[in-house]
């Protein structure tokens, strides 16, 4: 089996082994989806600000990291049939106005267990999407209904025990040789680590390395799923962000996103 760890330069390794693994307990999202709904309803008036604090030391806004995955999506997808779309754990609706940009001619959908969020969500992108609670277990949507879902940094809140059982059922809506494209963050980032385990709303999370979620993926039926990763450079360092197009492969870049298209 190929062990990250053991490929990367001693000192990096050290670093990662002493912070790679988040301290906060691991379950989040219970079978039917309530605790997780009732958690991100109490914050969702003040996700955004949370978590631009939390980000701080990257020099970046929320809307940076928002807008850099569906930029990030609309190439993978370059000169592919996208006309719907499904956003899985929508929250606020932080990706609609990038998803309208890249994505101007698809409709859209976003999901999440959080009504609150939702509401927001809604108030904040009036018509530019279809927002529809979520009860943590069967998604209301038809078979073989979306050409793309999406998930942004949304399955380290859920029970890692849930995982393929969701991934099944994002398989189930997505048409044949729809895409399936989940960000994440990488837990053998050391600052990564650290930004989930001081923010307030990732205190249940549980982070998952690349290589799991690739394993998940190929469990739920997705075959040859590809690991890509990002954000390497703050913003202070942002003239040497065109070399992360050569460091797709290291896996030290604070994110990744794993994707795979349905047989």
């Amino acid at each position: 089996m190929y062990d990250e760890k053991a490929h990367l330069p001693d000192g990096i390794a050290g670093l990662i082994l002493k912070s790679s693994t988040p301290t906060m307990p691991q379950r989040v999202v219970g079978r039917n989806g309530v605790l997780a709904g009732a958690e991100f309803d109490n914050i969702a008036h003040e996700y955004r600000s949370l978590h631009a604090a939390n980000i701080k030391i990257s020099g970046e806004s929320p809307e940076y990291f928002a807008e850099y995955k569906i930029r990030d999506v609309a190439a993978l997808t370059a000169g592919e049939k996208v006309s719907r779309i499904l956003d899985f754990g929508a929250g606020i609706g932080a990706s609609v106005p990038y998803f309208r940009r890249y994505f101007p001619e698809a409709g859209l959908t976003c999901v999440d267990v959080s009504k609150v969020s939702l509401n927001i969500g809604e108030s904040r992108f009036p018509g530019q999407a279809t927002f529809q609670l979520f009860d943590g277990r069967t998604l209301p949507l038809s078979d073989e209904s979306f050409d793309l879902v999406f998930a942004a940094c949304v399955f380290h809140h859920i029970d890692h025990a849930e995982h393929v059982s969701l991934l099944q059922e994002l398989h189930r809506v997505l048409r044949p040789r729809g895409r399936l494209v989940i960000f994440e963050h990488n837990p053998l980032n050391p600052l990564t680590v650290h930004a989930v385990n001081t923010c307030p709303f990732d205190e249940n999370a549980k982070l998952v390395t690349a290589r799991v979620m690739c394993a998940r993926f190929k469990a739920a039926g997705f075959p040859n799923p590809i690991i890509t990763y990002r954000i390497f450079f703050p913003h202070i360092l942002e003239k040497l962000r065109p070399l992360e197009a050569h460091l797709a492969w290291l896996p030290l870049g604070a994110q990744y996103f794993v994707a795979a298209k349905k047989s």
